[in-house]
């Protein structure tokens, strides 16, 4: 159960994503061919007025096809007819939704469980926070120059530091002032992790509006950590066997999310909603950014890109991405990570 419960909350990243693609695209005029969620044999077919709607066997994709979205049609009707302006709204609404589910999901699980702030509520003796000359009601403005939006961003910004050096941007009584702390090595539960050593300030029973509020904060602290996770993998900075994940590791932990109960499932397809999101808008051929990126090209150049070029581009980009995939799926096979 636990694993359906996961392909569950999986299919909802793709369903909310595919429907942003779905009300732009009837939004801007444009005849919608096929609506499908999953990928693969299909399982479930029926003909609306004017759209096919299906279900694949596998729940890790979908598609809206539209008129004229791979080859140009001369009909008003088109995604090739409209101007870019019109196609980047279609184009891009998948992610938008995708941010907009994270918010939501947030915004109720905030709303029942609280949140902790940015701010010291309590110092722990012999440890570098109190060393340096941090303060109860201290609160953080930046870590190594990057704009702190929740407590998570200084709790990852802590752990990947290590026994580096930090920077701080602290705000007290009004003023602001830059502190720099070492983290140190402690051993907590059982496991070993860096601490500077100190508590934050937690809001309980927040209000609908205080948890909307904080729900933007959270994801955008959450698109900084992805593009910075991004950056790492790039860099080399990332084990590829024990730190990177595909479908088989989101499986899994989703699972993992989904034994620990319902509200813990919510806020890990909240996180996935955000990474699905980002991960889209990435300027690679075939995936929504690289497409944003041509249509970008052709309102700037008031020229269409010839489409065997496009062609070409998505072509290559869907094998590489689709290469991509494999060695991720075998990798998680392989070497799963340890949860």
């Amino acid at each position: 159960m636990y694993i359906i419960y996961a392909l569950l909350g999986f299919s909802l990243l793709i369903i909310v994503h595919e429907l942003g693609h779905f009300i732009m695209a009837r939004v801007n005029g444009i005849r919608v061919e096929e609506f499908s969620i999953g990928m693969g044999p299909k399982i479930f077919s029926t003909e609306g007025k004017e759209t096919k709607y299906s279900i694949g066997l596998f729940p890790i994709g979908g598609y809206v096809k539209m008129m004229g979205e791979e080859e140009e049609v001369k009909d008003e009707r088109s995604f090739s007819s409209k101007s870019p302006l019109r196609r980047i709204s279609v184009v891009i609404a998948g992610a938008v939704m995708n941010f907009l589910l994270a918010i939501i999901l947030f915004t109720v699980f905030l709303n029942k469980f609280g949140y902790n702030i940015p701010k010291i509520n309590g110092l722990i003796e012999n440890m570098p926070a109190i060393e340096s000359g941090l303060k109860e009601g201290d609160e953080f403005l930046k870590i190594n120059g990057s704009k702190v939006y929740s407590a998570d961003d200084l709790s990852i910004g802590i752990s990947l530091a290590k026994d580096k050096p930090i920077n701080f941007l602290i705000k007290r009584e009004g003023e602001k002032k830059e502190v720099i702390v070492t983290p140190k090595l402690v051993e907590e539960n059982g496991r070993e992790r860096y601490m500077i050593g100190f508590e934050f300030q937690r809001i309980n029973n927040p209000g609908i509006v205080q948890s909307f509020k904080q729900s933007f904060k959270e994801t955008i602290a959450l698109v900084n950590q992805t593009y910075k996770s991004l950056k790492m993998m790039v860099s080399g900075e990332v084990n590829f066997k024990t730190d990177v994940g595909g479908p088989v590791s989101i499986i899994r932990m989703s699972g993992e999310a989904a034994k620990n109960g319902i509200w813990n499932l919510m806020y890990f397809i909240a996180f996935l909603s955000i990474n699905l999101a980002v991960f889209n808008m990435l300027p690679f051929p075939a995936l929504d950014g690289g497409w944003t990126v041509i249509l970008l090209i052709e309102l700037i150049t008031r020229r269409k890109v010839p489409e065997k070029i496009v062609g070409a581009v998505n072509y290559v980009g869907i094998m590489l991405l689709f290469g991509l995939m494999i060695l991720v799926t075998i990798k998680d096979i392989l070497f799963p990570i340890k949860l």
